[in-house]
């Protein structure tokens, strides 16, 4: 099989007139007949936000393949207040290959932190905290609430669920005690500084990295 003209000719040093700033050109040579390639892209180059395995690749072929690999994982948000971190925790939750992410609360949740990662990750909508905990207990997983507050332990302490979904609170105000009350336990993340807190998006991204460096990465 031709391999795309990234792969062919890209060089740090002198690169291809083929490769792009963010993402590579047409392919060159006779096209592949892969059913994963999406023909338009292969024709007029591929600048999307993707790893190089996915590139020229369909949309749907990559969910699919994405599908077939994601980890038991899922994580939820709630959303009373329109927080813009959610955008930033949907594209880290793709990073790290959730199964799902939860919105609670407001259907309408701001995209453009996600950089279109939205569109590769399974995104689904609670209109309350009742409803996800129903959600969750219908399939045997239990809900782990993260906040700094009183009775959390230390994210550390414990391993995470293999099989959980992780509960986030706004920005600010953080889980509200529906979401407490509804937690299996809270966990919190190690501070050491004068802030009381770190941004949402940044405890997420912390939280689900704890879940990957438990239950994703094997010992060589």
């Amino acid at each position: 099989m031709q391999r795309p003209a990234d792969d062919q000719n890209r060089s740090l040093e002198n690169p291809s007139p083929e490769h792009t700033t963010h993402g590579v050109g047409p392919w060159i040579g006779e096209l592949p007949d892969d059913p994963r390639y999406d023909q338009e892209l292969l024709e007029r180059g591929d600048t999307r936000n993707v790893v190089d395995a996915y590139r020229y690749w369909s949309m749907e072929a990559i969910v699919a393949d994405l599908d077939a690999r994601r980890h038991p994982f899922h994580v939820a948000i709630e959303n009373w207040q329109h927080d813009m971190n959610i955008g930033s925790i949907v594209r880290t939750a793709n990073a790290f290959l959730a199964e799902t992410v939860h919105i609670v609360g407001r259907r309408r949740w701001n995209k453009r932190g996600a950089m279109v990662t939205d569109r590769y990750q399974h995104v689904i909508h609670h209109e309350t905290v009742a409803d996800l905990v129903d959600w969750a207990a219908e399939r045997g997983i239990p809900v782990i609430g993260v906040d700094n507050v009183d009775g959390s332990r230390p994210i550390d302490e414990l391993p995470l669920p293999e099989r959980c979904v992780l509960l986030f609170g706004q920005e600010g105000p953080g889980l509200s005690d529906e979401a407490i009350a509804a937690s299996e336990r809270v966990v919190e993340i190690r501070q050491f500084g004068s802030t009381r807190s770190i941004n949402a998006s940044a405890a997420a991204a912390i939280v689900m990295h704890e879940w990957v460096r438990a239950h994703a990465i094997r010992p060589a």
